[in-house]
């Protein structure tokens, strides 16, 4: 096969990124776009050794499962992946990337897991609680939305199908502001000014934070003071820092400008406060879904001393701290343990701790202080456990431990390690990013 060159393709099956996957000649080749069933017809865009890559050119058979994309800039903006894909289908498919990462690591016993049917949302739109847009001039007019994939081309979202549509109000209006008042816009050749806009809102009270990424200090003022006199629920403005020229979108550097320290949201049966860099599931909805499956999976006693390694501001743990003699937790952002703190203390519960850090780091050196766990949750991010936590579980081996993932592929990876001691009595996906490639999956295990 060679770049440019133009193939008929039968779609065998769909690929962990959503993309369809063929057969030409013997080599794999990628499309993204394509369904399983169909045949297309594409044209290279990418050879390696063992595969190919292609672009879709042209369905010649369609899936009876292809619908319509109901979103005008879907194939350009590309933070959806299966939005052409009927929505029941796409939960199965889901389900099926589970076992398909699990055939990859083949951790011990994979094939008799249990995989429970994906958990989805009845209206699955306008789910996302938060958004982060970046911040660039396009034709001359100040634009807010997402990079083209593997590009630095703005897209400019104005209305998003996933995105809660107050967050994508006040990201609108912001950008019509930025341009009004004449507010420097990060250039990635000037690097200077306004890089990326953060809004989240929480579900329970409607009350809504903000994050100016900026590339160096600038004057907000008045830009602030026409955002809070418009949208009311805004409770808070803060300002961070990036002066490098990376990939990531937040510097070290945080600094609240305007309004409280918190937003007030709730979950389950509990509620508790988000300060603006805390982490907080992104689809607030199926996280009520996703909390009472990492309940339902930890079958706590009232002497039971339980870890929420990745803690965030507290959330999973609070549903068990009246049900266990002890919860502690660590994140690494020190601001959602100040949050996990302050909460923890608003509900009155005396028997939780929580310390900035590590996993992998902290819980040995609990361990060496003699505390002893006898229930484990970990909610990693998205490139899993670390090898030394890992190591950690597999040397100390509470007798229970909940693993909520959201890659599937890192997930099993790990299970592959931790099968060496423990046995997975289920899988349970849970929809938690519908129209993407993307799920989350609550794994109960029991020690061996």
């Amino acid at each position: 096969m060679r770049v440019k060159q133009r193939i008929p393709l039968k779609i065998k099956r769909m690929g962990i990124n959503g993309e369809g996957i063929g057969f030409h000649k013997g080599t794999l080749v990628f499309v993204p776009g394509a369904l399983k069933g169909e045949d297309v017809f594409c044209q290279i865009s990418r050879v390696k050794p063992n595969y190919a890559e292609a672009r879709l050119l042209k369905v010649n058979k369609a899936s009876r499962f292809r619908v319509d994309p109901a979103c005008p800039i879907y194939e350009t903006c590309g933070g959806c992946q299966i939005m052409h894909l009927q929505y029941r289908k796409q939960l199965e498919f889901k389900r099926d990337v589970l076992k398909q990462a699990l055939k990859k690591f083949k951790p011990e016993g994979y094939e008799d897991y249990e995989l429970r049917p994906t958990l989805g949302m009845k209206k699955p739109t306008y789910y996302r609680g938060k958004l982060q847009f970046q911040t660039r001039r396009v034709k001359g007019k100040v634009a807010a939305g997402l990079f083209a994939e593997n590009s630095h081309r703005l897209v400019p979202v104005m209305d998003c199908l996933v995105q809660d549509k107050t967050t994508q109000a006040i990201v609108n209006r912001t950008a019509e502001l930025l341009d009004d008042l004449n507010i420097p816009i990060y250039d990635e050749r000037k690097e200077q000014g306004v890089r990326t806009v953060m809004v989240r809102r929480a579900r329970k009270t409607g009350q809504v934070h903000m994050i100016f990424v900026l590339s160096g200090r600038l004057k907000l003022g008045r830009l602030v003071q026409r955002l809070t006199e418009e949208f009311p629920a805004i409770r808070t403005i803060a300002v961070n820092i990036q002066p490098k020229k990376t990939s990531e979108i937040y510097g070290v550097e945080t600094e609240i400008i305007w309004g409280s320290e918190h937003i007030q949201e709730g979950v389950l049966d509990y509620d508790f406060e988000l300060s603006p860099r805390a982490f907080y599931q992104l689809n607030p909805q199926q996280t009520e879904v996703l909390y009472q499956e990492a309940v339902k999976a930890l079958e706590v006693k009232p002497t039971d001393h339980l870890i929420d390694a990745y803690c965030g501001v507290g959330t999973i743990g609070f549903a068990f701290a009246n049900k266990v003699a002890s919860v502690r937790g660590m994140d690494i952002i020190p601001e959602a343990i100040e949050d996990a703190k302050s909460n923890a203390r608003r509900m009155g519960y005396d028997n939780t701790y929580y310390e900035a850090g590590t996993a992998e780091s902290i819980i040995p050196r609990w361990y060496a202080e003699g505390y002893r766990a006898d229930a484990l949750i970990v909610d990693p991010p998205r490139t899993g456990l670390d090898d030394k936590l890992l190591q950690t579980i597999l040397t100390y081996q509470p007798e229970q431990m909940v693993y909520v993932s959201c890659n599937v592929s890192t997930l099993a990876r790990d299970l592959k390690t931790l099968a060496q001691a423990y046995q997975v009595e289920y899988i349970q996906s849970v929809d938690m990013f519908p129209h993407t490639a993307r799920t989350e999956a609550v794994v109960k295990l029991l020690k061996k």
